[in-house]
């Protein structure tokens, strides 16, 4: 690869490419955590280097459980990735947030349980801070660029996480209305979790395809109509993304990037006394931990 990427871009169900990305070349990353869930299309856009990658695969072959999160965000940040956009498709839990709306949530609730959603362990603890999953620098930026692009968008709401494959029963549906959630997703919380521990500014832009099945037009809605408005939302995906690209292209030269706190999130969360933190443990984790233990940890074996 020519260069480092300064932002990175996963794409979510029937959203599998970027167009308007030129230069473009395919990267495949080995990390410690294993493959990444495809090759990272890298190219520029809109002035900008950037990474894409199918959060799924290209062809969708990874059900959400399945998705190599750890291997994805490591591989992001090996490229050089500083900021994240991830776009998901959703289903809403709130009669305000209609089909083709975005919503930008800054909160989550974990529903998930298969799913390994930290790089630490195996001698070296840590705790980030997540009181605010999202980057609010980043989720202003999209929001604006939404409304350049034309796109009905909602700033803020909690998105719920649940594990899938399959969809919510009616009455946890309702449950999580009930809980005054927005959205609900498969993906984003996990990939969030692990952005945070690599300091990576990070935002869900969630595209809501239908209502979730506690709406009382819910049952009417068919396969065809949901794949229709996965293809839309594609569509304005990729105007938004190039707005924002631009956007954030312009921050990067400013005092204000980067000014969010994302990039020094494990700066106070490193709670292992580096003489015990195992050799091996450092060399896996010294692309996020380097430029806070070395050269003092990596002792113990």
């Amino acid at each position: 690869m020519s260069e480092p990427v300064a932002i990175g871009i996963i794409g979510g169900s029937g959203l599998y490419q970027m167009p308007g990305l030129t230069g473009i070349e395919e990267v495949r990353v080995t990390t410690p955590f294993g493959d990444p869930s495809d090759a990272y299309i890298v190219g520029s856009l809109q002035g900008v280097r950037v990474a894409f990658l199918a959060r799924h695969g290209r062809g969708h072959r990874y059900l959400p459980s399945e998705v190599p999160y750890r291997a994805n965000i490591y591989g992001f940040k090996s490229l050089g990735a500083g900021q994240l956009l991830s776009l998901s498709a959703v289903g809403s839990l709130q009669e305000r947030h209609r089909p083709l709306d975005f919503v930008l949530p800054d909160q989550f609730i974990d529903r998930t349980h298969r799913r390994v959603a930290t790089f630490f362990g195996d001698g070296l603890v840590a705790h980030v801070g997540f009181a605010d999953p999202t980057c609010a620098r980043l989720r202003g930026l999209v929001a604006e660029a939404c409304q350049r692009a034309g796109v009905t968008v909602h700033a803020g709401g909690t998105y719920v996480n649940m594990e899938g494959p399959a969809f919510s029963t009616r009455a946890e549906s309702n449950l999580y209305r009930s809980w005054g959630a927005d959205v609900i997703g498969m993906t984003n919380l996990t990939e969030c979790k692990l952005a945070r521990e690599a300091e990576l500014c990070y935002v869900t832009v969630a595209m809501v395809t239908d209502f979730d099945c506690w709406h009382r037009g819910h049952d009417a809605v068919t396969v065809t109509e949901i794949v229709a408005n996965l293809t839309r939302n594609a569509s304005n995906a990729c105007a938004v993304v190039r707005e924002a690209a631009a956007a954030m292209a312009n921050q990067l030269a400013t005092p204000a990037a980067r000014a969010c706190g994302c990039g020094s999130a494990l700066r106070h969360a490193l709670m292992t006394a580096p003489e015990q933190i195992p050799a091996a443990t450092l060399d896996r984790l010294r692309l996020l931990v380097g430029k806070y233990l070395e050269p003092t940890a990596g002792s113990a074996s």
